[in-house]
């Protein structure tokens, strides 16, 4: 079916179906001028937005519309979650080209349902518009954190330790192998295509941080180098990061051989990965075992004078430069 035959009021009957995931904040979603719900009582309200563009964030002969939707949701909830927040709402405004089949769209949708549906996240609104020159996608979403639970860039402390979640740099490696040819026959590039694809945010560790003690957090979303020099900047310190610290899937290091690359530049510079990088008194270090998924200690926060710097394993240490993805480098 084309989409000038259900037009723009049929397309978002077709869409708006289980888009409310917890009606007990909402009083009106998807069919208002506006969305209307309740706020939680003493909290702050948290907002965020990513828009998606085609050939730049993704090309639609390597991913489905589930996935696409999936992912548009995914890199919003990840902001909430490096805030220390809960997401809440989201508000999706896509510019569709006529192209494209309404099952597509409604893929597209059923991918950020299935996200939403797994959090908790209402989506409540939107725009539908036509677009000439490919496919957008521009997702806003709201959150709520406690005051004394929100985290942002700039608390880190000389002393902290710098800790990650999760691996590093699979997203990345995952999306090189996605543009070869023959990545299917690869074992190993299945969980790394799946990291680019579909990435997990870390929803559930973001609202824990401030309890367990942490005094900065950033999402790690332009690679470990680009996040570590935003908390440095904000906060006003230095940073050194240690490379065999780093953690690294064996699916990355066995995918970077075959591609000729260090598999650290993924880890360091590739971003996309959407776990979180945060900063904690060394005190409280030893109480995060067992707590959240797999965590590591990848440095330490110094003074300010000393900059961001990586430390090889045989000890030499050299300025490390921010080079993850920027769009108008």
């Amino acid at each position: 079916m084309n989409l000038h035959e259900v037009g723009e009021f049929g397309l978002i009957d077709l869409i708006r179906e289980n888009t409310v995931a917890d009606p007990s904040a909402v009083v009106a979603g998807i069919g208002d001028d506006a969305a209307v719900y309740r706020p939680g009582a003493g909290l702050y309200q948290l907002l965020t937005t990513d828009m998606l563009v085609e050939n730049i964030h993704f090309l639609l002969a390597r991913t489905t519309p589930w996935q696409l939707g999936y992912r548009a949701i995914a890199v919003n909830l990840s902001d909430i979650a490096a805030m220390g927040g809960r997401p809440r709402h989201a508000v999706v405004a896509v510019g569709l080209p006529p192209r494209l089949p309404v099952e597509f769209v409604v893929a597209l949708y059923d991918g950020m349902k299935e996200i939403c549906r797994e959090f908790a996240v209402n989506i409540v609104g939107g725009d539908t518009v036509a677009s000439p020159h490919g496919l957008v996608i521009n997702a806003a979403v709201t959150g709520e954190v406690a005051p004394d639970g929100l985290l942002l860039r700039s608390g880190a402390r000389p002393g902290d330790a710098v800790v990650v979640t999760g691996t590093l740099g699979d997203a990345a490696c995952g999306l090189e192998l996605l543009l070869t040819e023959d990545w299917e026959r690869h074992e190993f590039a299945w969980p790394l295509v799946t990291a680019h694809l579909t990435p997990r945010p870390q929803v559930a560790t973001g609202p824990l941080l401030a309890g367990w003690g942490a005094t900065s957090a950033d999402d790690i979303s332009d690679g470990l180098a680009s996040e570590a020099h935003e908390i440095a900047k904000a906060s006003g310190v230095g940073i050194r990061l240690y490379a065999d610290r780093i953690p690294l899937s064996s699916q990355l290091t066995a995918a970077a051989v075959l591609l000729g690359k260090p598999p650290l530049d993924y880890a360091l510079y590739g971003g996309e990965d959407f776990q979180l990088v945060f900063t904690i008194g060394q005190d409280k270090v030893g109480r995060l075992a067992g707590k959240g998924g797999p965590l590591t200690v990848v440095g330490e926060v110094t003074a300010r004078e000393d900059g961001v710097v990586l430390v090889a394993a045989d000890g030499a240490a050299a300025a490390l430069r921010p080079r993850g993805y920027n769009h108008f480098r």
